[in-house]
This record gives structure tokens, sequence and C-alpha cells, in this order.
């Protein structure tokens, strides 16, 4: 991992120095536009409405325009900000770490301790742990001042930006106005079925099933280029229906209950797309998911036909 920025953490009169890197990336497949016709590679350029010159992105400035008047503001205008100057991050309040609402979080990042000596580094992260609080601190980033919450995961400080409270929806829907009386068997028959599905929840367990069989679509094209069936590929797919509205919600209950408890007693396994473990795998998707893709030294042309 790379570091993205560098300064301290400060609380008080304790100063943290600290190395910040990305703690997520990105595992989707890269993939770019080309023109279906001949397969030519798509590219955008950013140009001059004025003299209708393209411009590198070394010479682009931003501008606010207010409907009347455009005030251009340069990259050493953004610098000369004092917020980002600032190289650090400061901790405002400890709050418990109960309070911190879930749709509020956004990136995280980890913190790295940049100094000779992990002993301050320690002392903050053991303390959050014992108080079980969540410190919440400001910073700037990118010309953006940012709010985040910094807390304890394994051994390191991690630092998760927060959305600002303007930019959480309010959730107003008028159905949810209405008054509805939930019976007791209701209540508990629906209690039955999260007790059935009761897990201790371990990522790893799940698995990102749209990437691998894009990656299983696209070493198949490589092989077998426009004469690709995707129906051998992966099989034939049965189409799910779309479900409608809950009629009898007593019945449905009832029928989800027996059934997810066949399946825990028929060995079910956890996986994105819900299958049972029983079911049957198709030969030819499993086949041409573990064949490498064969390689050539030409570059082959791009296909001209979408697989049906």
């Amino acid at each position: 991992m790379r570091a993205i920025w560098k300064g301290a953490l400060t609380f008080g009169l304790v100063n943290v120095p600290v190395k910040v890197y990305s703690a997520t990336e990105e595992h989707d497949v890269s993939l770019h536009q080309v023109h279906n016709k001949d397969g030519g590679r798509i590219r955008y350029q950013r140009v001059c409405e004025i003299d209708g010159e393209v411009v590198p992105y070394s010479d682009i400035d931003k501008a606010y325009d207010d409907g009347d008047k455009t005030v251009v503001l340069t990259k050493e205008d953004l610098a000369s900000l004092p917020a980002e100057k600032s190289r650090e991050i400061d901790v405002v309040e400890f709050v418990p770490s109960e309070q911190i609402d879930l749709l509020t979080l956004d990136r995280a990042y980890y913190l790295e301790p940049d100094s000779s000596s992990p002993k301050a580094y320690v002392l903050l992260r053991k303390t959050l742990e014992q108080t079980d609080r969540t410190a919440i601190v400001r910073f700037s980033l990118r010309q953006k001042t940012r709010l985040a919450a910094l807390r304890v995961r394994g051994d390191v400080l991690v630092l998760q930006t927060l959305l600002w409270a303007d930019e959480v929806r309010e959730a107003a829907f008028p159905a949810l106005d209405e008054s509805v009386r939930i019976s007791a068997k209701e209540l508990e028959l629906s209690a039955s079925l999260v007790e059935s599905f009761s897990s201790d929840f371990d990522p790893e367990e799940f698995t990102d099933e749209y990437q691998q069989e894009l990656r299983t679509l696209i070493e198949a094209k490589l092989e077998q280029g426009d004469a690709l069936d995707t129906s051998e590929t992966f099989g034939e797919q049965e189409e799910e229906g779309a479900g409608g509205e809950v009629i009898d919600l007593m019945a449905a209950l009832r029928a989800s209950v027996e059934k997810s408890r066949a399946a825990r007693e028929g060995g079910g396994s956890k996986a994105s797309g819900k299958k049972d473990a029983g079911a049957d795998e198709k030969p030819a998707a499993k086949a041409s998911a573990k064949k490498p893709a064969a390689k050539s030294s030409a570059k082959k042309p791009a296909a001209k036909k979408k697989a049906s």
C-alpha cells in the first residue's frame, strides 16, 4: 500500500504522527467502451468550447458561475486555503460508539504510526478500546474538509469518513404513517424465521458471483471468440419470478420457516446467490471456469457480435 496523506492526530496536547492509507479497493473487472460496429476504442477529450482546442488536464482550472459572473479558481487559489494547508487530524470529541449512524459511514482509511516510537499511537488505541468510545475528528483531504470517526480494528486505528448531516436524505414515506396491526402469531413466526437463518457473519464465506461469471465469460470469449455459446458456458438459466405482493402473510411465513429448516437439515451452504449445497453444478460452466484462457501473441480483433 502507498500512503496518500501524512499528518498528525491531535487531541489535547497529545500529538500522534500518522500515515494514511486507503483501507479498501475494488475487485471489479476493468472494462472500457468500444464502438459496437468495429470494436474501436471510445475515448473522451476535454475540448474548450471557445477555441475548440483539446485541453490537457494540467491546463484546466475550476470556476464558479453565479448566473451573472464567473469566478476562476486556480490551483494556487485552492492550495492557499487555510484548511487545505492543515496537516492535522483534530479530535473534537469522544462519543459512545453506538451513537455512530451506520448510514453516515463513507470511505475507510488505515492509520500507521509515523514516528520512531508508536507509544502515543498505542495509548490512543487502548484508550478507545477500554472506554468503548469513538473519536470524532476533522481534517482536510483533497480539497475537502472531512468529518470522520476514528475507531479500532484489530491493532490498527481506522479513520472512516462520515457524511455531513445535510448529505443524508430524510426518509419520509406516507405508507409508514399508517397504523398497521401485527398479531402475536405473525411476530412469533417471523422471529422463528429469523432464528432459522441465524449465524455468525463471516465475509469470507460470500463471493461476488457477477464478477466471477464476468471473468468466466471473458475467458470463454478469448478462447472461442464470436462462436461462444453462453448456454454451454453457463448452462441454461431459469428465469426467477419477480415476486408479487404477499397476500397471505401467515402462510408465507410458515412456508418460509419450513423451507429454511429443510435447507438447514440438508446441509445448505452460504453463498451470495443463496444456492443449496445439493444443487447440480453445470459441468460446462465448471470446466470453463477452470480452463485457462488461451494466450496468443497476436491481438485478436474485437468481437463484432454480442453473445446471446
